[in-house]
């Protein structure tokens, strides 16, 4: 069986996005890309994804993918994705995305099902990411931490997690340390 993993970037004082929910501080960090990257090598485990309404709106929008569909599809392929929202978003043309909200570990079991044993991708947000680390349902966290700092944002994972996480690895990509933790339920 597949592990839950939160597989997302951060800035050095623990932001994932800005104060106006932007990642473009990300694209301005030199990273390893390409098939040999870490994103590609993570990617090709996974089965399964699930993100947040702010993740999503922020993707589709940058992206532009309700005019450029062709780009989900280069990125995740048909893999199934849940996006927990309260509102009302729009699709991508195409992509296998489920809309939900309430209780993540109903999901949880319906994507694990849908996964065929591969990892579950949590893409973020942190907020949504506690939600399964709440209910024990998070198994890893790989974090690359780049040299950027924001004094607000979006923070990498809003919970008290104490005396659950292990260090299980410590990597360098250019200006990236990526660091993987295993987390007891």
């Amino acid at each position: 069986m597949g592990k839950t993993q939160y597989y997302t970037a951060t800035t050095l004082d623990g932001y994932i996005a800005d104060k106006n929910n932007s990642l473009d501080w990300l694209f301005q960090v030199d990273r390893e890309t390409g098939e040999s990257s870490q994103y590609d090598t993570f990617f090709a485990g996974v089965g399964a994804m699930a993100m947040g309404a702010t993740t999503y709106q922020w993707v589709l929008d940058h992206e532009h993918l309700l005019d450029d569909p062709a780009k989900w599809q280069a990125w995740y392929g048909g893999t199934p994705t849940w996006v927990f929202t309260h509102r009302s978003l729009p699709a991508v043309p195409g992509a296998d995305i489920q809309f939900v909200q309430g209780d993540v570990a109903p999901v949880h079991a319906t994507m694990r099902a849908a996964s065929s044993d591969r990892n579950i991708w949590l893409v973020g947000g942190g907020d949504l990411v506690g939600q399964f680390a709440d209910k024990g349902l998070l198994n890893e966290i790989i974090v690359s931490v780049a040299p950027v700092t924001l004094g607000g944002g979006a923070p990498l994972l809003p919970r008290r997690i104490v005396g659950r996480m292990t260090l299980v690895s410590v990597e360098r990509d250019r200006q990236f340390a990526n660091l993987t933790y295993s987390v007891e339920p």
